[in-house]
């Protein structure tokens, strides 16, 4: 696995043309995929993710001043999602992801995703109100043609290019992309900010709990980023790492870790159900 790593590490630097990364204050963010916190909960934060559909009402936070992206998964359609029923009739859904269940892997090379995604769901979304949009799972294509290069080859170029496309009919929205480091060589010139999901703390979810993760993986992934930032000074590079916010001592180290790295941080439930503040000094 250490070799993978390695690997991928490579290739995704080799992909990037490198300048000097520039300055740029942090920016508060936080992620919640729910709709029971007061508009309180959100005062610290600049930048707000929210679910596309179970979401707090986006008015009163947009009047104070905030930026809403709204989630989409780009990489797995999950069973409650409107447009479900449409894509399993294609025939384009494989596996089930065994982390999520009811959530299907999609063949991102299909112009009918594409199609549906430019030209129903990114709409769909903008027309609530949200600035820009959150996108998900995109480390699922890499991944799919990893395990079977023949059957899945072409996925990660499409899921690129899908992200390039997103920016080319929505020049004037805010994207952010969650992980899919293979992409960044292509992508981190036309997107606002890079997600580093799970950089120096995960989720076991065999056994239910956090864990800090193994060096090598961190270190694969802050290359990775800190390569996209260098390729695109314009870049803002986030982490959310989960961790046990009873743990207040815990989660204040995090914090600490990813801003000496110069990423804008934030630690939850890997649940994203409820909005965790940063510890008090």
């Amino acid at each position: 696995m250490a070799g993978v790593k390695r690997a991928l590490a490579a290739a995704v630097l080799a992909g990037m043309t490198l300048a000097a990364p520039s300055l740029r204050a942090e920016t508060p963010w936080v992620v919640y995929y729910a709709d029971k916190e007061p508009l309180s909960a959100f005062e610290p934060y600049k930048l707000v993710v929210l679910d596309s559909e179970h979401h707090p009402p986006l008015r009163p936070l947009k009047e104070r001043g905030k930026t809403l992206l709204g989630y989409i998964s780009l990489g797995e359609v999950e069973s409650h999602r409107p447009w479900y029923e449409t894509v399993k009739g294609w025939g384009i859904l494989s596996a089930e992801n065994p982390n999520w269940p009811g959530s299907f892997y999609v063949d991102v090379r299909d112009k009918r995703w594409t199609e549906l995604v430019v030209a129903e769901l990114v709409p769909a979304l903008l027309r609530k109100g949200f600035d820009g949009i959150f996108l998900d799972t995109l480390d699922n294509p890499p991944h799919l043609e990893r395990t079977d290069p023949k059957a899945f080859a072409g996925m990660t170029e499409a899921a690129a290019r899908l992200v390039t496309a997103l920016r080319r009919h929505y020049p004037g929205i805010r994207i952010m992309q969650n992980r899919a480091y293979e992409l960044l060589p292509q992508t981190a010139g036309v997107i606002d900010y890079a997600l580093g999901e799970s950089v120096t703390a995960g989720w076991d979810f065999a056994g239910g709990t956090p864990h800090l993760q193994p060096a090598d993986d961190t270190a694969f992934q802050v290359e990775a980023l800190t390569a996209a930032k260098r390729a695109n000074p314009a870049l803002e590079v986030m982490t959310l790492d989960y961790w046990n916010p009873d743990d207040a001592a815990g989660v204040a180290r995090l914090y600490a870790t990813e801003r000496a790295r110069g990423f804008s941080p934030y630690v939850a439930t890997v649940e994203l159900d409820r909005v965790v503040r940063e510890p008090k000094p």
